[in-house]
């Protein structure tokens, strides 16, 4: 019976995550996805860039209805007009460049390991992947007024022996990722030491 329900649980992880190379017996348990606060926030500073250029593009249109400081002949308004809508396509490009960033960084739990893909940037990506027995200690950090308003941290998973952290920002309720993985990684540990039981 439990072998039938791990074969199960093993079959719905890879089909609903083949982007990850899962062992025979491993299904993924948890997956850690970064707050959608954070794309809110990347949305409203594109929207303020776009409010500002489209502020600068109206003051110079009206400018030419009389003699002030912001009045432009009308083939340097049309220049003006392309360069702005040249930097509205560079701002929209730029925010889905950044929730495409934003999001693909992430954390999958399984039964025996963690992994955790990271982006900085289009070009600079990463895997990193620790057995969960090997994992000392899983926290979490909230350090500002927004983390507590929306109720996000920071995650932190590190190991003793090469002293490396494993860390994902902007994690929503990071309080129970904790206690899930604290048990994953207690429960990981009387597995492969039955003599600590």
């Amino acid at each position: 019976m439990k072998t039938e329900l791990a074969k199960v649980q093993h079959a719905r992880s890879a089909r609903d995550f083949p982007e990850i190379d899962l062992e025979q017996d491993e299904h993924v348990v948890l997956h850690i996805r970064r707050s959608r606060i954070g794309v809110v926030f990347i949305w409203v500073i594109v929207a303020l860039m776009v409010l500002a250029l489209s502020v600068t593009l109206i003051l110079f249109a009206s400018g030419n209805s009389g003699n002030n400081v912001f009045s432009m002949n009308e083939l340097s308004l049309r220049y003006l007009r392309l360069g702005i809508f040249a930097l509205y396509l560079v701002f929209f490009f730029g925010g889905v460049v950044g929730q495409s960033i934003y999001n693909s960084n992430q954390i999958y739990v399984t039964n025996h390991r963690l992994i955790q893909k990271s982006r900085n940037s289009l070009f600079a990506h990463s895997t990193n992947i620790i057995e969960l027995r090997r994992i000392e200690d899983v926290s979490f950090r909230q350090t500002s007024l927004i983390d507590n308003l929306f109720h996000i941290g920071m995650l932190r998973m590190s190991t003793v022996g090469e002293e490396t952290t494993y860390s994902l920002k902007y994690v929503d309720t990071p309080r129970d990722e904790v206690k899930t993985i604290s048990h994953l990684v207690y429960e990981c540990k009387q597995i492969k030491d039955p003599a600590s039981k």
